[in-house]
């Protein structure tokens, strides 16, 4: 294999057999359950990196059924994802992410830097509940319930949440441990079609965990619950900061 076919052919690894193939990344029916929650400040402080802000101790624990997206299949997924400002504009930091198939990792660390690892999430329906759990092994590490489908909720307000920017800490280490990139990576979510959203009451655990530390950022309080559907592409990054540069 000649050097510029190395040059050409990466962007993932293995090189001759990549982990996913190239975007775009495109999901239909993904669905979100996502509980809103009051923290601790001090908590939250301790995790978002300058420069972003953290605007309030809120956040937003999220369970995610992806059961047909391009190049990545049928996976689940959950996490906590934090409101918080950059640069005067209203985004979200993406804090932890867990789930259930190896493309998505690879490809989401790969890519964006998303902060996934391996864990068992799951949603379902359960009799007039929606229910999402997080087991990390044999261990639960959060527990979500919802009341099914209870009230509609405007689809305008749940849209501009989805269109606010994201933000994620990408690091990529160099072959001696230090880190060769270090870097806040803004995206968005395009070409949305939402297509149906509700809301009900719900209630939220997380408990303690050496390796899946959702409880680090303690529930105090329930905000708020949401349980839609959309289509949507996943849009590739930009760096909005580097942490390495002079």
């Amino acid at each position: 294999m000649k050097i510029e076919d190395v040059r050409r052919n990466a962007y993932s690894m293995p090189l001759t057999n990549p982990a996913f193939p190239p975007g775009p990344y495109r999901f239909f029916n993904r669905e979100y359950f996502i509980i809103t929650y009051r923290t601790d400040p001090e908590a939250l402080a301790a995790v978002v990196p300058e420069p972003l802000e953290v605007t309030e101790p809120i956040v937003k624990y999220e369970f995610i059924r992806m059961p047909d997206s391009t190049g990545f299949g049928d996976y689940t997924e959950t996490g906590q994802v934090i409101p918080v400002r950059f640069n005067g504009e209203e985004g979200a930091y993406t804090h932890a992410m867990y789930l259930d198939d190896e493309g998505p990792i690879a490809g989401g660390r790969e890519l964006w830097g998303f902060p996934k690892k391996l864990a068992r999430p799951k949603i379902e329906v359960e009799s007039d509940v929606l229910v999402g759990t997080l087991h990390y092994g044999s261990v639960l590490c959060a527990s979500a319930t919802m009341g099914y489908k209870h009230r509609a909720v405007d689809h305008d307000t749940v849209l501009k949440g989805m269109k606010a920017p994201n933000f994620i800490l990408k690091i990529v280490p160099h072959v001696d441990g230090s880190a060769r990139i270090c870097e806040l990576v803004r995206f968005h979510l395009e070409d949305i079609t939402l297509k149906d959203a509700w809301t009900g009451p719900a209630a939220l655990g997380l408990f303690p965990h050496a390796l899946a530390d959702v409880a680090r950022l303690p529930v105090r309080e329930v905000i708020s619950a949401l349980h839609y559907k959309a289509d949507l592409t996943l849009g590739l990054g930009s760096v909005a900061f580097d942490y390495l540069a002079k």
